[in-house]
């Protein structure tokens, strides 16, 4: 492949890591397989310096870059259009962690580091870093926090977003903005930090971030609840919230059908109680004092809902394997959707008050609308963040229904998310699937001020084009 840019990616980085021939599916296709480009070439930069030194050759021969972690996004962010005129640059060999500062509780680390090995480099050096979900083993934390990832434990520690103090961020013109601060309080000026968090690589490219930690907690209990509705679901949080306070670190919550099919799938797993009942909740307590005073204060909690009729059985976790087993049931909810077959997702956010409201009337439409579809609802009520996925009906061609239902389908979803004050993504992000949809649910004051900021980033809009702002 011939272009004058990419003696200039050779020179800078070295040939071995500029790819341009051979089986590019990795950097090329997305996670879903929804979608497979065509780059001009992989770029695999080993330090900040030489990442920068690819965006300024880019800027100067007027090169789109799409930037890719662990490219496990869920909306088309992160694989190069088919053009074969966009560069993917990878950050996968920017992996390093760079420090730890025990007493300030900071970690800062490279965007290229998976999740995972962030998580335990705080674990080795006694403390805690809490961002976690299911793609933690290949995900990275420069993709985690473009995206504002979000994971099981927000509703305690917050979105990536809350997990960030400083940055380091390569400029759309290859200059270095070394942001890495470990402080709590800055008040001088713009916070462009959060600037770049959230705004998928449309703005800048991550390199590094400094990251919050937490003293390890003393116990960690996790709990299984049945409860008769998504209704008692809600007041099973609540009092959850009275009984626990800070220390309820999860609330997860999965309708019949969804552990249905991790039960049809993943026999191994042995859901617990799913078959009498129409959704059950996972709940984990992290107790800053002792075991036994998280399972008092858990067991207070059960009897108080089981007396209260929102909870109809409940199993807590005796040891670590079994609240594994517990968590590994409601994160193999989506793989055991895809083994079913093709299907729509929908990452929502909806007013905790409301989401019995929403499921509801969302359901009574979709079912109205096309007899027999089946809904896979679950996810992370603590926060009000749903996915509320659409699978055909059974015996349906799964492939067709995707491809005449979609579109209809998603209308009807994000039309009840707006009525009930929501939002159509709540934590995977925008990337090119949902970016011609965003006009009709994001105030046009909003996408104008968007635009305003992308366009004096980025005025040549090489980062990232089509996403976000379509």
């Amino acid at each position: 492949m011939s272009h004058p840019v990419l003696d200039t990616f050779r020179s800078a980085i070295g040939a071995e890591h500029v790819l341009t021939e051979g089986d590019l599916s990795a950097w090329e296709q997305d996670w879903r397989q929804r979608m497979r480009g065509k780059a001009l070439a992989v770029l695999r930069p080993g330090s900040t310096a030489e990442a920068a030194a690819c965006v300024r050759a880019c800027a100067a021969h007027g090169v789109a870059i799409v930037p890719q972690g662990g490219n496990t996004g869920l909306v088309v962010g992160s694989v190069p259009d088919a053009s074969g005129r966009q560069v993917v640059l990878s950050t996968t060999r920017l992996n390093a962690v760079r420090g730890i500062d025990a007493a300030n509780l900071t970690m800062t680390a490279e965007a290229g580091c998976v999740l995972q090995n962030v998580q335990q480099a705080a674990r080795d050096a006694g403390l805690l870093f809490p961002l976690s979900l299911a793609a933690e083993g290949s995900c990275t934390i420069g993709g985690n926090l473009a995206a504002n990832a979000g994971g099981t434990q927000v509703l305690r520690y917050g979105n990536a977003r809350e997990l960030c103090l400083g940055l380091e961020v390569v400029t759309p013109q290859g200059d270095i903005w070394n942001g890495l601060t470990g402080l709590r309080k800055d008040n001088t000026g713009y916070d462009l930090r959060n600037l770049y968090i959230g705004s998928e690589g449309t703005l800048g490219l991550i390199t590094a971030a400094t990251l919050k930690l937490y003293p390890l907690p003393a116990a960690r209990l996790t709990a299984w609840a049945a409860v008769p509705s998504i209704a008692a679901a809600v007041d099973l949080l609540g009092l959850a919230q009275k009984f626990l306070g800070s220390s309820l670190t999860g609330f997860e919550a999965m309708c019949q059908f969804a552990l249905q099919l991790v039960d049809r799938h993943y026999p191994q797993l042995r859901v617990p109680l799913w078959q009498g009942s129409p959704w059950c909740v996972l709940l984990e307590n992290s107790d800053d004092e002792s075991e036994a005073h998280a399972r008092a204060r858990f067991e207070a909690l059960l009897e108080a809902a089981l007396e209260a009729g929102c909870v109809s059985d409940a199993v807590v976790a005796e040891s670590l394997a079994q609240a594994k087993n517990l968590w590994h049931i409601r994160e193999s909810v989506p793989l055991a959707q895809a083994a079913e077959g093709l299907n729509i997702k929908h990452d929502i956010s909806i007013p905790i008050s409301r989401i019995p409201e929403f499921v509801q009337a969302t359901d009574a439409l979709l079912t109205q609308a096309i007899p027999g579809v089946r809904l896979v609802d679950f996810g992370h009520l603590g926060d009000g963040n749903l996915h509320y996925n659409v699978q055909a009906p059974e015996g349906a061609d799964a492939a067709e229904f995707l491809r005449t239902q979609e579109e209809r389908i998603n209308e009807i979803v994000y039309g009840s998310v707006k009525a009930h004050g929501g939002s159509i993504s709540a934590e995977h992000g925008v990337g090119s699937l949902k970016a011609h949809t965003l006009p009709h649910y994001k105030p046009a004051v909003a996408l104008d001020l968007m635009r305003a900021i992308k366009g004096a980033l980025d005025p040549q809009n090489i980062m990232n084009p089509g996403r976000v702002l379509a």
